[in-house]
């Protein structure tokens, strides 16, 4: 795969862009960038065809796609800068697919061809063939999980109160057996995964985090749950409310990556720390790697605190610690997606669009990291 990457961007370098320079004049670095994550992806190969419809031909939705990939790499915050910024430079016009100023749609068109790729999956979809073709025969050493807060301008969700059922006070009689509430992990461990994710909330709602130093912040919105491969290329995404626990989206996420790549190790922090977890990973072939959470268990704590204190004394480390090192790629894609591929610039309302929103960014971020390995 690496050789036809490396053919591939040959291609690239070698054709394509002279070819763009002789018709457009000279390219940007961004521009650039665009050019080669656009022949990556290739995703107006995705988009149904109208041909023989009967009633008015939609506006070319080949360009309006390419459009929104733009939008994502020149992080731009509104559908509005983008058609500003479409109309105004012509190698970007020319690029998406419209030859004159006067071919670009109008902002309702944008919105409806949006909501279009929002119903369709679009991205997604897109996303999700790219890394099947990317990593097909290849092996991913290391999987490392974790989500970011995405901040929304909506309402949260009003959630209704539910009657909470009384119980007995005092010890069961003898022979009773109380029912026990099952808790989500324990449901998607018999639930397929279409079930998995329709069980998943994702509404906007109100999300908290604390940090490094204890203190808890507090934001509106959603959460991207993100599975990262070596090289910080994102393999997965699944978006849900702020207020879902990270640990109830890692099994359909890991079962979303284990249905495009072939991985070896599970790389996550203590807030994957949970038997269910841990066991739905053995199940699928790989070694899972957690950050232990002492859960206020003082005892554990000072155990675990002792031990990496005559490690540091010693001079050494554990294997388990060295690959856990690697989950800092999760990290930088968390940042790059939101400081660099709109992820701050959420201007969507809507699970469907702001994950439609996410995916394009995504998108972006997973052909440049795939680029990144022949450049």
């Amino acid at each position: 795969m690496l050789k036809t990457l490396s053919r591939f961007w040959d291609r690239i370098q070698g054709k394509l862009f002279p070819e763009l320079k002789e018709q457009l004049g000279p390219l940007t670095e961004k521009q650039q960038q665009l050019v080669a994550i656009l022949e990556v992806v290739r995703i107006e190969q995705f988009l149904p065809r109208f041909l023989g419809c009967v009633g008015r031909p939609p506006k070319d939705r080949a360009a309006l796609s390419r459009a929104f990939v733009a939008k994502a790499v020149f992080n731009m915050p509104t559908t509005r800068a983008l058609i500003e910024r479409v109309e105004s430079d012509i190698s970007l016009r020319r690029i998406c697919g419209w030859e004159r100023r006067s071919q670009v749609p109008d902002e309702s068109t944008f919105s409806r061809a949006f909501s279009e790729f929002s119903e369709s999956e679009l991205p997604r979809l897109v996303h999700d063939a790219l890394i099947s073709k990317m990593y097909e025969g290849r092996l991913v050493g290391h999987v490392s999980r974790d989500s970011t807060a995405v901040e929304a301008r909506e309402k949260p969700l009003r959630k209704k109160k539910e009657e909470k059922k009384r119980k007995k006070r005092g010890r069961p009689k003898k022979g009773e057996e109380r029912p026990k509430e099952s808790k989500r992990l324990d449901r998607q461990l018999k639930m397929t995964q279409e079930e998995r994710l329709a069980d998943l909330p994702k509404a906007c709602d109100v999300g908290a985090k604390a940090d490094s130093k204890g203190n808890r912040n507090y934001w509106v919105g959603y959460k991207c749950h993100i599975d990262t491969g070596d090289g910080d290329i994102p393999l997965s995404c699944i978006v849900t409310s702020a207020s879902v626990h990270d640990s109830q989206v890692a099994l359909p996420l890991a079962e979303a990556t284990a249905a495009k790549v072939t991985s070896l190790y599970d790389l996550m922090d203590a807030a994957y720390d949970c038997p269910q977890i841990e066991q739905h990973s053995t199940s699928l072939g790989h070694v899972p790697i957690i950050d232990k959470n002492t859960r206020r268990d003082g005892k554990a704590k000072a155990e675990l605190e002792a031990e990496a204190k005559a490690l540091r004394t010693l001079n050494l480390t554990t294997p388990e610690k060295t690959r856990y090192n690697q989950r800092s790629s999760a990290e930088r894609v968390n940042s790059r997606l939101k400081d660099d591929f709109g992820g701050r610039m959420v201007r969507v309302r809507g699970n469907a669009k702001v994950a439609c929103h996410l995916m394009f960014g995504i998108l972006a971020l997973a052909a440049d990291g795939i680029l990144n390995f022949v450049r």
